[in-house]
């Protein structure tokens, strides 16, 4: 049994990473190792699994229906685990957060570090990425995300509603025009996304207040509000990064106001499992008090 599960695992880290290099690292195996797995893998069932391209490691129809069996393996197993440790104690293992950066950059850190010291064996992780999180290829365990998804096997839940405004350094303030209405911000350098990198419509901030040329953009949130604190612009900013600029007021506070939303999103298979439950449950509740204080803060 547990040769066929280190099968499994090394295919399905393959699969996810497709590469050898990314699966041994994964893995912390040689990527020599990992292929000759591979090759004896396909020997013992007798089809190939994987085609190799200039591109990486893709399956083949038959790598793709032996994935769905391997991922409910991984499951079982995961499963096992906790029955025989139990699920009473405190939690421990590996467990990795993927989300947007805003979210990853202002709001996480506090609340991963809270569950972390009730939680001394449990290992976290935040990826934090400008673009959707793919839960398919494992890049995380579970996801925070600004829209909910409609596709794949996946459980999708509401953590809590959060506002944004347009916001700017006292110091830029200072020196410019002054903004009495929405039109005056044309005479204004505007800070936000690169318009054709933005990966969730709801993040497509200007285009509700009706701007369109951004004069300093980025992909990145943390990168929007370096440049917003360091006087060069103004933009739009989440209520609950403010209290780390104190130096940043709100503009127009009473005329533009958005409002938006973060998902919890998860593995469905990951329902059956305590640990998981009981650390998403500790991660929405965190999320839930850390944004309610910073902007009762703001």
């Amino acid at each position: 049994m547990r040769d066929s599960w280190d099968d499994m695992r090394i295919f399905l880290a393959v699969a996810r990473g497709e590469s050898l290099s990314a699966a041994g690292r994964t893995l912390r195996m040689d990527p020599a190792t990992v292929g000759r797995r591979i090759a004896r893998l396909e020997q013992s069932l007798g089809a190939p699994l994987f085609v190799k391209s200039p591109q990486g490691y893709a399956l083949t129809d038959g790598g793709g229906r032996l994935m769905s069996h391997a991922e409910e393996a991984e499951q079982a197993m995961q499963a096992a685990t906790q029955a025989v440790g139990g699920g009473t104690g405190g939690l421990s293992g590996q467990i990795r957060i993927g989300a947007p950066d805003g979210c990853a950059n202002f709001l996480l850190p506090q609340v991963c570090a809270a569950i972390a010291d009730d939680n001394p064996d449990l290992d976290l992780q935040i990826v934090a990425l400008p673009r959707v999180v793919n839960l398919s290829k494992r890049e995380a365990d579970m996801a925070i995300a600004v829209s909910a998804p409609t596709a794949g096997r996946l459980t999708v839940q509401k953590i809590t509603d959060y506002q944004l405004h347009l916001a700017a350094s006292r110091a830029y303030l200072s020196r410019h025009a002054p903004i009495h209405a929405p039109e005056d911000l044309r005479d204004h350098r505007i800070v936000g996304y690169i318009p054709d990198m933005i990966f969730d419509k709801e993040l497509d901030y200007l285009a509700d207040i009706g701007l369109s040329r951004v004069g300093l953009a980025s992909n990145s949130v943390a990168v929007q509000f370096h440049w917003l604190r360091d006087g060069a612009g103004i933009g739009i900013v989440h209520d609950f990064a403010l209290p780390a600029a104190p130096d940043m007021t709100l503009v127009l506070r009473d005329r533009i106001a958005l409002r938006r939303s973060f998902y919890l999103v998860r593995h469905a298979d990951d329902r059956r499992l305590d640990r998981m439950n009981r650390f998403a449950a500790a991660l929405v509740d965190g999320l839930r008090r850390e944004v309610a204080r910073l902007e009762g803060l703001t």
